[in-house]
């Protein structure tokens, strides 16, 4: 190309110019890099796309291209792990009648206090208003598919050029054929071992394959690199062979000390139901790592399952000196006072948690209900109507509908009472509590048929509702 000295001059009067130009001249790996950097990924996939057809066996774009394959659809599985529901057969659990106090299923509530006055599910969980872990999973997410154990279907199964297929990328087939892979050729390569498997595990979905890549990169290592031995554990984990993951991490700690491995083997002694040695696992974690945030969140999470409030305050107050934005935290909090008799205190903790930039529908309930109790009548409706706005699951309308009718039970009209729970049971017509209430407004009303035909709805809903069967019993003496 020929550039006069106009153009050149023209150029360094322009730098826009200068930088459109090197653009268009820069290695196509050196921008495929650039974009990876910055994050943009799809555009990264594009030029390493690019490279590929043009050369099919270069390592360096392939495996940059799976990285950003990766990072598309990577999920932080720590904080979002799923634990599998329980059947007859599984046989982790290794006692099936604990001492009390020392499994979090047979955790006894103070018939007292804080945590007796929390609503609970069904399953007795507390309906903390927190999402945490087991609770909630994004259906069709990377870590759905991970769980499954299933590569994913829809393979192409044309025939691959050069006998290579790993290092072909097809525009109508997959970007890696995993059933014509050599595992083995991979895992001698630590470059490009460890890109293949989160490929494998986060965004093929193929915890068969990964695990049997990890397994044989262990053995290339000598059994002496830690982080293989943590990513076996992760697909032991998600096979649910819980004793296998343990033995894993358990020689993963002794080679290197890191807070993953912590947090993952406590996790594994609260999937076999012995939380008092994840505690003690999470202890020791802390003498290397002090004041760490990750373990804390987790000791802090074991406690309040263990129905132990007051360790759970005290580490969830510890983050907040370390972490003053940690959102989970200032929630615990938030909630701990609330059912304290302390809606003041709560309501500081949810107004710090809106000023970081936690906006939800449960945020604007909670601000809400504390206005309430805390009798600063201006912000009740404004922030439930917010939270009518934001709520965008039909149980989480239900919920909102479900306080407004407090609202209007504590400003004395009965009839707006009614009409909030009826809209609460439009949402969601498996609401016990409604019914429930319902009934008892009806009843006040001089409608005892009706309300004794509620209360019978709401207990054939839930069962363990203590109120309902009150309610059923003063009902019959009449």
């Amino acid at each position: 190309m020929v550039t006069t000295t106009k153009t050149i001059a023209e150029l360094n009067s322009s730098p826009a110019l200068l930088v459109i130009l090197v653009i268009f001249t820069m290695d196509p790996l050196y921008l495929a890099l650039s974009l990876f950097r910055r994050r943009r990924y799809d555009k990264c996939v594009e030029v390493c796309t690019g490279i590929l057809d043009k050369q099919p066996l270069d390592q360096a774009a392939w495996c940059l291209k799976m990285r950003a394959l990766t990072q598309k659809v990577y999920v932080d599985d720590l904080e979002n792990e799923e634990v599998p529901e329980l059947d007859f057969l599984d046989d982790n659990v290794l006692a099936t009648a604990p001492r009390p106090g020392t499994s979090m299923k047979t955790a006894v509530v103070p018939p007292t206090g804080a945590l007796s006055a929390r609503p609970r599910t069904s399953t007795g969980r507390p309906m903390s208003g927190v999402a945490r872990l087991g609770t909630h999973v994004r259906p069709e997410s990377a870590l759905d598919r991970a769980r499954t154990a299933r590569p994913l279907t829809g393979t192409a199964s044309r025939t691959v050029r050069l006998g290579t297929a790993a290092m072909l990328a097809q525009k109508d087939g997959p970007f890696i054929q995993v059933s014509r892979l050599n595992l083995a050729k991979y895992a001698d390569d630590p470059c490009l071992s460890k890109p293949l498997f989160e490929y494998l595990f986060f965004c093929d979905g193929d915890t068969r394959a990964a695990m049997e890549l990890a397994v044989q990169a262990t053995q290339r290592s000598r059994f002496d690199d830690w982080w293989w031995k943590v990513q076996l554990a992760r697909c032991y984990s998600a096979m649910n062979l819980i004793r296998e993951a343990e033995q894993q991490l358990r020689s993963a700690v002794k080679q290197h000390y890191n807070v993953e491995t912590f947090v993952r083997l406590a996790r594994v002694y609260s999937r076999v139901d012995q939380p008092l040695s994840a505690i003690d696992i999470c202890k020791s974690g802390l003498e290397i790592f002090p004041k760490d945030v990750t373990i804390m969140t987790e000791l802090g999470r074991l406690y309040e399952g263990l129905n132990d409030t007051n360790n759970s305050v005290k580490y969830h107050r510890n983050i907040l000196i370390e972490d003053a934005i940690n959102i989970e935290a200032v929630a615990s909090l938030g909630m701990h006072h609330f059912y304290n008799n302390q809606p003041e205190l709560a309501l500081k903790y949810y107004r710090r948690a809106l000023s970081i930039g936690a906006h939800s529908g449960e945020l604007y309930n909670n601000l809400g209900l504390c206005c309430l109790f805390s009798q600063q009548f201006d912000f009740v409706l404004p922030y439930f109507q917010r939270a009518l706005e934001l709520a965008t699951e039909a149980s989480a309308k239900a919920e909102v509908w479900y306080n407004l009718s407090h609202v209007a039970l504590a400003a004395g009209d009965v009839q707006l009472a009614v009409q909030c729970l009826n809209l609460c049971l439009s949402s969601d017509a498996a609401h016990a509590p409604a019914f429930n209430n319902l009934a008892v407004l009806y009843h006040k009303m001089g409608k005892s048929s009706l309300a004794k035909a509620y209360l019978n709805t709401a207990k054939s809903l839930e069962p363990e509702l203590g109120e309902v069967q009150g309610n059923l019993e003063y009902l019959q003496k009449l």
